[in-house]
């Protein structure tokens, strides 16, 4: 409906090329109209170009720890992977919980309850606050990690004892996505979370499903990764009987 009045206002101005003031008035209408229509676009476009890791790449980054330990324990003078535990258990609990950088700062002990292993999710950038189960192996971690004394409401903590910035994860990112050689345009902390979408509709999940567990508000920023998974399609042949 908004092109068509552009183009009609378009043909306007062109008609009325000779009159100036008629001409100015119908420029700054067709200014607005396109600037709403590219803001409109951009709400409707989401961005296809993501960067997540394939499962052996995610393998491959969780291994990397084993590694930093031999590396800390080889020379702690140097201290570089000496929170490697910590560590670990921020990018177990990203991916199965596909957190943002900013949200897992904000975790706090009490939002891990574990008895039935779950964690609650306080959610940012417009997303919906979820209460999501962790795996058996990253829930028994997190309660031994919490145990360790200190007085801060959040778990994970800086050297300064607080809370980890976003700046200090996607440091973090770096520093282990290269001890794994993952390559460099993939050492974001958000490629956990893209990671753990795709993984996720390769699993089989519905898109519904996908959306809860990562908190999305709106079903079209889920939509992105059942474009790279292959199981949709083999489901999608098999139900039109050409398995």
């Amino acid at each position: 409906m908004e092109i068509n009045q552009l183009d009609a206002l378009k043909k306007k101005l062109e008609e009325n090329k000779d009159d100036v003031v008629i001409s100015m008035l119908l420029e700054e209408k067709i200014k607005e109209l396109e600037k709403q229509l590219k803001k409109e676009k951009k709400k409707r476009v989401v961005n296809r170009d993501i960067k997540y890791l394939t499962n052996m790449e995610f393998d491959k980054l969780i291994d990397s720890f084993k590694e930093a330990e031999k590396l800390f324990l080889m020379d702690k003078k140097k201290q570089k992977f000496k929170f490697f535990e910590r560590d670990k258990l921020i990018f177990l609990i990203a991916y199965e919980c596909g957190l943002r950088a900013s949200e897992i700062s904000n975790l706090k002990k009490e939002d891990f309850h574990e008895n039935s292993k779950e964690l609650f999710c306080r959610r940012l950038k417009g997303s919906r606050n979820n209460t999501i189960r962790l795996t058996r192996g990253t829930s028994k971690l997190l309660r031994e990690y919490i145990g360790y004394e200190n007085n801060s409401t959040y778990i994970f903590l800086s050297r300064k004892s607080t809370p980890l910035s976003r700046q200090h994860l996607t440091r973090l990112c770096k520093k282990y996505f290269s001890l794994a050689n993952i390559p460099k345009e993939k050492q974001h902390f958000h490629t956990l979370k893209h990671t753990a979408g795709v993984h996720l509709a390769d699993c089989g999940l519905d898109i519904k499903e996908v959306q809860y567990i990562l908190g999305h508000r709106n079903v079209e920023n889920t939509m992105i990764y059942f474009d790279f998974t292959s199981k949709q399609q083999e489901v999608l042949y098999s139900k039109l009987g050409r398995g």
